[in-house]
């Protein structure tokens, strides 16, 4: 299905038409069942032998799921999405489901913390190897014909790193890999990888896509023919989404265009005033003019998101601990703006000698900018980086 309306409205109004739904629902029915009913025998084999669109089972497919796979397949520019139950069912189904025993992998060193561990704990268990490199110019060098797929995020977190979309498409096509990008950061909204040339694009849904803090999902996005096996594997594991958190899901997605306006406005307050705050001595973000890779989120990205990383030269912790209206929890993209430490949370347990590889320090600070008043956020890190200027 493919749409000529804005993203803002697709957000709101979906793919699909409320007449459409049963009596006319203006919102899509959630459908509260884990299995179906099946007239006699013969509808029940013709659904098994694919003659038929009956569902069957909810840990294969749900009407209520569908319909938002439906609506996050054309806010990407895909063909086919497929919704789990997290962000981490998502990617590891993807992994087991493209790849064989003795594969490997490509990939950027500045992952996710919990990416990290599923390449560098789970996946050696099913002999699928994981090889990192800092950037794409170090591909020739370590590539072998049992690399299968080159995966990467931009911006990445939680250093937000800019990797050109373009160019990570061409050298996966010219190696004969597969290009698999984690694209929760930027979101739907704000970059489209697939319209770049890149193969899936893997989202937690938990963070911005859902919105409110209230679920956990994960979305896979890409040609119909590459997710037939990735839908296959998640048959057999099981990491399938609940309707309840497909509606929740779909509630959130209606506001990601308004919501995404307003992370991008106020995390680029936060960040210039972070830039130019004398006790703070690197702050990441791609919207800056100073960032390295400004120019190529420039082209590639319509928005520069709501996260910002900076660090500040000693006594991290006690500057965490003075912030009043931050919250200090884990995860992201959430309307409430979050703070925390990487070495804490998101890369908390991954060896000193990786930390440091991939630039993270215990004096960086990470922050997930909601959708309140900037100004409220500014005071209160004012406030709080006063113990270093004092």
């Amino acid at each position: 299905m493919s749409s000529s309306k804005g993203k803002g409205t697709l957000c709101v109004q979906g793919v699909r038409k409320p007449t459409e739904f049963p009596w006319g629902s203006v919102n899509i029915p959630a459908c509260y069942t884990s299995t179906f009913a099946f007239k006699n025998t013969k509808s029940l084999i013709e659904y098994l032998e694919g003659k038929s669109e009956h569902f069957i089972y909810t840990r294969y497919s749900n009407p209520t799921v569908e319909l938002v796979e439906e609506q996050i397949a054309e806010l990407e520019g895909g063909e086919r999405s497929i919704l789990f139950s997290s962000g981490m069912a998502a990617l590891s189904t993807t992994f087991l489901g493209l790849l064989n025993s003795g594969d490997e992998i490509i990939s950027i060193r500045d992952v996710y913390g919990g990416t990290y561990h599923l390449f560098t704990s789970a996946l050696p268990k099913w002999n699928i190897k994981v090889n990192f490199v800092n950037s794409f110019d170090e591909i020739e060098k370590i590539y072998n014909k049992n690399c299968k797929v080159l995966f990467f995020e931009t911006p990445t977190n939680p250093l937000l790193k800019i990797y050109s979309l373009k160019d990570a498409a061409k050298i996966a096509k010219d190696f004969g890999m597969l290009s698999v990008i984690d694209n929760t950061f930027a979101t739907p909204y704000n970059q489209n990888p697939l319209k770049w040339g890149i193969d899936i694009v893997v989202h937690s849904g938990t963070k911005y896509l859902g919105g409110h803090s209230d679920i956990t999902c994960g979305a896979v996005v890409g040609p119909s023919e590459l997710l037939e096996p990735i839908y296959k594997m998640k048959k057999v594991l099981g990491g399938s989404l609940d309707p309840h958190s497909g509606y929740l899901l779909y509630r959130g997605i209606k506001t990601l265009g308004a919501r995404m306006a307003q992370h991008n406005q106020n995390a680029m307050k936060i960040a210039q005033y972070l830039e130019s705050h004398p006790a703070v001595t690197n702050v990441y973000y791609p919207g800056l003019a100073a960032h390295n890779g400004h120019q190529i989120a420039c082209e590639q990205m319509t928005g520069f998101g709501g996260m910002v990383t900076f660090e500040v030269s000693s006594r991290a912790s006690e500057v965490v601990d003075r912030l009043k209206t931050f919250i200090l929890a884990v995860s992201l993209g959430g309307v409430e703006s979050l703070v925390s430490q990487p070495i804490y949370t998101s890369h908390y347990g991954i060896p000193e000698t990786d930390l440091r590889k991939m630039g993270i320090t215990p004096e960086m600070i990470r922050l997930s900018i909601g959708i309140e008043n900037p100004e409220d956020f500014i005071a209160d890190l004012e406030q709080a980086l006063q113990i270093l200027t004092a």
